[in-house]
């Protein structure tokens, strides 16, 4: 039972604090008053919420954004680690700023819309105006079923349109000719696997010699690895391995004869990776010819308006100027000081690895230099082999279930969206096109 109690305030005049029991049991203020019959009401309201279950303190409300989010949302919340590492770097860098200081009660849609209008004005992308916007969305949404706040900010408010752009497939020409700018032959076996399976880069660099079934060449992705900054990792690791892929559900299909042969190839031990980074650690830079600077012409003026000859040290520090010729001018100089015991070098850095492949390894120092080699004409991603390999199979008349199952989609409608993505997908309805266009001239 509620009840009002009297006391007097700093001016001398009394007030009326409303009392009332929560559904704990616990006593619980409603709010302090100028007379009785206004805090007797208030306690009234708040019993009558209490027993429809939708009573919550008023004083949850009164915290700052940046306080609920840090000491009770994220932490409280069941996510990946690599979905925490995410949340974490942009709550610190789009939300907290704008919203941090403010009271979770106080934050409006107009204040939302001022924030998406501002985010749009600095220049942030669309697609990472959207991702914040709905991180801030399923915050405020938890914060509402916790009755932290009677009303859900981000509802009615719009972002700027994510376009959707074309997918470009590789076609098997390009793909062989990727294939032989690759530097070795782990990289091409790794890169021939990830577009004959179709696998995510996490689970390609965990499969183990245990999930390939020798005699029935039958391939399970039961795991997946992912890479994270230390502080995100429950031992300060850097990878995680997750005793499921990224649909939670296990998944078996037969590999091509040529592939299994290549990767049983490999004398290793049932629980051995089949990709291991073996990468080793650089020698000392080579001297390099640099070719002659007259030959070379100047730089572009400076913000003093002088131009120096390129492939010189001045060119490079007193006229910024990155080049090839430059950059090898200076390389040049630095590594003789360094062979002459001039300059102490750092420590090369050691990469720290459980043997896992380092993803932005793989793409900096195999991947891209292969693209440069191939000169392919298009952008084409590690995981843009994941694609090909589902447009190359429906292209081939694969059934479009088994595609799905293959890679694992939730829905056949992603799978779908590979179905006339080659090049030459769309010659079948310009021939049929050009068939009745040329009827007349008959």
């Amino acid at each position: 039972m509620g009840y009002s109690r009297k006391r007097v305030g700093r001016d001398g005049k009394p007030r009326y604090t409303a009392y009332y029991m929560d559904l704990k049991g616990m006593e619980k203020s409603a709010g302090t008053f100028s007379s009785k019959k206004e805090a007797d009401r208030a306690w009234r309201d708040a019993e009558s919420l209490v027993a429809q279950g939708r009573v919550g303190d008023p004083r949850r409300g009164r915290q700052t954004f940046e306080r609920y989010v840090l000491d009770t949302w994220l932490p409280n919340h069941e996510i990946e680690a690599t979905t925490r590492q995410s949340y974490t770097y942009t709550i610190h860098r789009h939300l907290i700023p704008e919203f941090g200081a403010m009271r979770m009660i106080d934050i409006l849609p107009e204040h939302v819309r001022a924030w998406v209008a501002s985010m749009k004005k600095n220049g942030a992308s669309p697609a990472t105006i959207k991702y914040a916007k709905v991180l801030l969305s399923a915050i405020f949404t938890t914060a509402l079923n916790d009755q932290v706040t009677y009303l859900h900010p981000c509802r009615g408010v719009k972002t700027p349109t994510v376009p959707r752009k074309p997918r470009t497939i590789i076609t098997p020409e390009q793909f062989d000719v990727l294939y032989q700018a690759l530097p070795d032959a782990d990289s091409q076996l790794l890169v021939e696997t990830a577009i004959e399976t179709g696998l995510r880069w996490g689970e390609l660099t965990e499969l183990r010699v245990k999930d390939l079934a020798p005699r029935s060449r039958i391939l399970t992705v039961s795991r997946a690895v992912v890479e994270v900054n230390p502080k995100f990792h429950p031992d300060g690791e850097r990878f995680i391995v997750k005793e499921y892929p990224k649909d939670g559900e296990f998944r078996r299909f037969k590999l091509t004869a040529q592939i299994a042969a290549k990767i049983e190839a490999e004398k290793l031990g049932s629980n051995d990776l089949f990709f291991v980074w073996r990468h080793e650690p650089k020698g000392k830079p080579k001297l390099r010819l640099a070719p002659d600077p007259l030959e070379l012409g100047l730089t572009e003026p400076n913000e003093k308006g002088r131009s120096y000859r390129h492939g010189t040290l001045s060119a490079y520090t007193a006229g910024k100027c990155r080049c090839e010729h430059c950059r090898t001018a200076f390389a040049i100089y630095r590594a003789g000081r360094r062979s002459s015991g001039k300059d102490s070098p750092r420590e090369p850095r050691q990469r720290e690895t459980d043997g896992h492949i380092p993803a932005d390894w793989f793409r900096r120092q195999v991947w891209k230099p292969a693209l440069k080699e191939a000169d392919l004409g298009i952008h084409v991603r590690i995981h843009d082999m994941r694609h090909a390999h589902a447009s190359w199979l429906l292209a081939g008349g694969a059934d479009l279930q088994v595609v799905k199952e293959r890679l694992g989609h939730a829905s056949i409608a992603t799978t779908e969206k590979y179905l006339h993505t080659l090049d030459n997908a769309d010659e079948t309805a310009l021939d049929a096109f050009s068939k009745i266009r040329n009827r007349s001239a008959r």
